[in-house]
């Protein structure tokens, strides 16, 4: 199983900073995910390494090309990319980017915009591409009155991913799916599995899920704590 730190490492430092890559390289990952903003929302303007507007705003983010020359650093050789595009608009800049800088064969782009990556398959096949699920901006299950309408979504939702995921799959859409943790079921790793893909699954901040989701035998778990990687056990979690 592939050990993603979630904007490096979120919880052992703030996400989407060398900081925060240099603690999940020293917890062992695999592979790190990473935030790509543009400055202004029509995609115009610097590229960031942003999680959204109000995470830009609250320090100096990084730039994607400082970002990228990080990761050409000699520590970071064998880890792979996960560049998570948040709006539409910019896709292009980031692949030319990314062969700027000799990465794009360590790189996957996901993304929960579809014609991103509908764009990117057909200007860019060669690109790796992940399918983030669900669509949503923010967390439903913080407010109370946003909880009860995204449980039953979320029920529907476990039951119709498995044949869209292998749906797109099987069509060369894309190569992965990112599915958040509460979406993931058998029948889902069983559907990417038989069709050739990869699953993803964010984000997973809990050891005895990390294990269950292990047994499941998905591609690889995207958590803001890679050191509880070491500390994976056995345990039963639904």
């Amino acid at each position: 199983m592939r050990r993603v730190g979630h904007k490096g490492a979120d919880l052992i430092a703030p996400g989407n900073t060398f900081a925060s890559f240099e603690a999940a390289l020293e917890a062992g990952v695999d592979m790190i995910e990473f935030d790509v903003l543009p400055e202004r929302p029509d995609g115009d303007g610097e590229l960031l390494l942003a999680h959204d507007y109000a995470d830009a705003a609250r320090r100096t983010p990084h730039t994607l090309e400082e970002g990228l020359q990080h990761f050409c650093g000699e520590a970071y050789g064998a880890i792979d990319l996960d560049l998570d595009l948040k709006l539409p608009g910019y896709e292009e800049r980031v692949v030319e980017a990314l062969r700027r800088f000799g990465l794009d064969r360590r790189a996957l782009i996901s993304s929960m915009e579809r014609p991103s990556l509908r764009l990117l398959r057909e200007r860019h096949p060669e690109v790796r591409l992940g399918w983030s699920v669900p669509r949503i901006r923010r967390n439903p299950f913080e407010r109370a009155h946003t909880a009860v309408p995204a449980y039953l979504g979320l029920q529907v939702l476990r039951r119709t991913l498995p044949g869209q995921a292998r749906r797109a799959i099987e069509a060369g859409a894309v190569d992965a799916v990112m599915a958040n943790h509460h979406l993931v079921t058998p029948r889902l790793a069983e559907a990417v599995r038989g069709a050739g893909g990869e699953l993803f699954v964010w984000t997973v901040d809990d050891a005895r899920r990390i294990a269950w989701l292990e047994g499941l035998g998905v591609t690889g778990v995207i958590t803001n704590d890679p050191r509880l990687f070491g500390v994976a056990g056995p345990g039963a979690v639904t």
